[in-house]
């Protein structure tokens, strides 16, 4: 795994054209796998939210449209750079669309890092991190870490992570992951090597099986998981069932 510092680093550089990245390189599936993870955290019906590894904050954003401000929604990242990006994005929100204001009036954003969660124990209802477990220093400690500050019982993390495709797109998919991505990233943001790191990361992550165990291994109790779009991306769900 690469160390925390390299990882913030990285995407500190590519902050400010990361949004159309993201758009660009899922050919706007991104949309779709966050709102279908906003469903999700509108099932526990939470009064207390918390989205790991926020980046520019469009998954708090689809929460928060979907929560209606029923609860208190806040955006968790390492990186400032990022966090400036989901600020400026509130900002305008709030300006341009007024409808968004009641969306928004409880949503915050905050620095923080995910071995080390900024929360008292049992403090929040559902955690949410998206393309964010991939890139944590030590994916165990983080899962624990994510456990101690869920509701007891009831809490859930939900995870929106790469995964392995179903087995008839594998070939074409990494084929588009390993060599058509950093030449599109780079026309994007000028930064391919972020992308080449994602396409690592992506084919040494475990698939959906062994990464339930690591969360049973980490405390949780229950787990399920729902593949999206030929199961390249999929929701892991977490829960705490006991004290």
């Amino acid at each position: 795994m690469v160390e925390a510092s390299a990882i913030n680093e990285m995407f500190a550089g590519i902050a400010g054209r990361y949004d159309l990245a993201n758009h660009l390189l899922s050919a706007g599936q991104d949309f779709y796998w966050r709102k279908k993870l906003a469903q999700e955290v509108l099932r526990s019906q939470p009064r207390r939210v918390v989205d790991l590894a926020t980046g520019s904050g469009d998954c708090v954003f689809s929460i928060a449209k979907a929560l209606n401000g029923s609860a208190h929604v806040t955006g968790m990242d390492f990186c400032p750079p990022m966090l400036e990006q989901a600020e400026r994005k509130k900002k305008a929100l709030l300006e341009k669309k007024p409808k968004w204001t009641t969306c928004l009036r409880e949503v915050d954003f905050i620095q923080g890092d995910c071995l080390e969660l900024p929360f008292s124990d049992g403090e929040v209802d559902v955690l949410t991190i998206a393309f964010g477990l991939r890139n944590l220093e030590d994916r165990a400690r983080g899962l624990r870490e994510m456990r101690r500050v869920l509701r007891k019982p009831g809490g859930v993390l939900l995870v929106l992570e790469f995964s392995q495709p179903d087995t008839w797109v594998r070939p074409f998919y990494y084929l588009y992951l390993n060599y058509l991505i950093p030449v599109i990233a780079r026309l994007a943001t000028g930064k391919p090597d972020a992308y080449r790191y994602l396409g690592a990361t992506i084919g040494k992550f475990p698939p959906k099986d062994a990464l339930e165990k690591e969360f049973l291994e980490a405390g949780f109790d229950q787990v399920t998981s729902q593949g999206l779009s030929f199961s390249i991306v999929a929701i892991h769900r977490a829960e705490v069932l006991g004290s």
